[in-house]
């Protein structure tokens, strides 16, 4: 069994405390203990589903949790274990005592080698980069380097790493120094092909150049992206969903220095004194079921977000997945400088 004390937390926790936890335990989950018996148990998802119902990062795990786990006795045999756990889907089977009280988590072993995806992947690199200036007078922003190499190798390298190895690349602008760089993607461990846009076809036009659409979802993110997203997890949250599409957002805050004032027939009804507002915002990252091809038209320029907003118009439906883990549009001279300070210590 994995070590798991560091994944337990108590039932006063917050979502936060539920988050430290999963993240600095080795199972996955957050066990939520009561003078060491199971009252539940919170993964990434409930996390993320939580977020979506405003439940705020100070509000309780208990909140957010399945009360009722799966556990598993001590004396129920290891491959009776495993049995359960394929029955029932899950990943992770607490082990309790005969005073209910849990002594162990039993995990598969696949859990320790790296999934292999045959998902393709789109990264969308032909952008010109005008905001950067100078910066991408010569050089197409997705090779700008950052932590020593280019911010798309960096891309390359993640999706490599976590099981992804069919990617595709659309260029443009410049699109011979990405080519010359990346070849057939055999030095990075993948294969590599490219989609070329003749003329700029915005943020989405590129799924109307492939030849025909892939079996299996596709996963898309922009190639100005520098994030430590699981897209593992975001494709399995798609897959475990009716939706044609997910597309990935992050919270953003702004912070009003004002009062904000609500009226209503010109008489006050409330003064918020310097609130902070939230909203999801676009991630840029999304997967895109195949259904949704016949959606863009070959040539046209269109970008996702008016994708997204087809599928919605012919009564499909949009997913939306929460992400929590680091990310940074390179977009703005100061969020490259921004890159360039956080790198080393967030892609180790």
């Amino acid at each position: 069994m994995k070590s798991w004390q560091k994944a337990v937390v108590g039932t006063e926790a917050t979502l936060s405390e539920a988050i430290a936890a999963i993240e600095s335990g080795s199972i996955q989950i957050a066990l939520v203990l009561d003078d060491g018996r199971l009252t539940g148990i919170v993964t990434d998802g409930d996390i993320r589903r939580g977020l979506l119902r405003g439940i705020p990062l100070s509000g309780r795990a208990i909140d957010v949790m399945n009360s009722s786990p799966v556990s598993a006795s001590v004396t129920l045999p290891r491959d009776e274990r495993l049995g359960l756990m394929r029955q029932k889907s899950i990943k992770q089977l607490p082990v309790i005592d005969a005073n209910g009280k849990v002594i162990g988590v039993e995990t598969f072993d696949e859990l320790l080698e790296a999934p292999q995806y045959e998902n393709p992947v789109l990264i969308m690199a032909g952008g010109l980069g005008e905001r950067l200036g100078a910066l991408t007078r010569e050089v197409p922003k997705p090779m700008l380097h950052v932590g020593g190499r280019p911010l798309l190798e960096t891309i390359v390298r993640n999706f490599v790493q976590q099981g992804f190895r069919n990617i595709f690349i659309s260029v443009n602008y410049k699109a011979e120094m990405i080519q010359n760089y990346f070849g057939d993607g055999s030095t990075f461990g993948a294969t590599i092909r490219y989609i070329h846009e003749t003329e700029r076809l915005g943020t989405a036009g590129a799924l109307g150049l492939f030849s025909s659409s892939p079996d299996l979802p596709l996963v898309v993110t922009n190639g100005d992206i520098l994030t430590t997203i699981n897209y593992g997890a975001l494709l399995d949250f798609h897959n475990a969903t009716p939706a044609e599409a997910t597309m990935a957002v992050r919270e953003h805050k702004v912070h009003v220095p004002y009062g904000v004032v609500t009226a209503s027939e010109g008489y006050l009804q409330v003064i918020r004194e310097k609130p902070t507002e939230s909203w999801f915002v676009s991630a840029g990252i999304y997967v895109i079921g195949p259904n949704v091809f016949q959606l863009v038209d070959r040539g046209i320029k269109i970008d996702m977000p008016a994708v997204l907003e087809r599928i919605v118009a012919s009564e499909g439906r949009v997913a939306v997945y929460p992400i929590r883990e680091y990310w940074l549009d390179i977009g703005r001279v100061e969020d490259f400088e921004q890159a360039h300070a956080e790198f080393h210590e967030v892609f180790q």
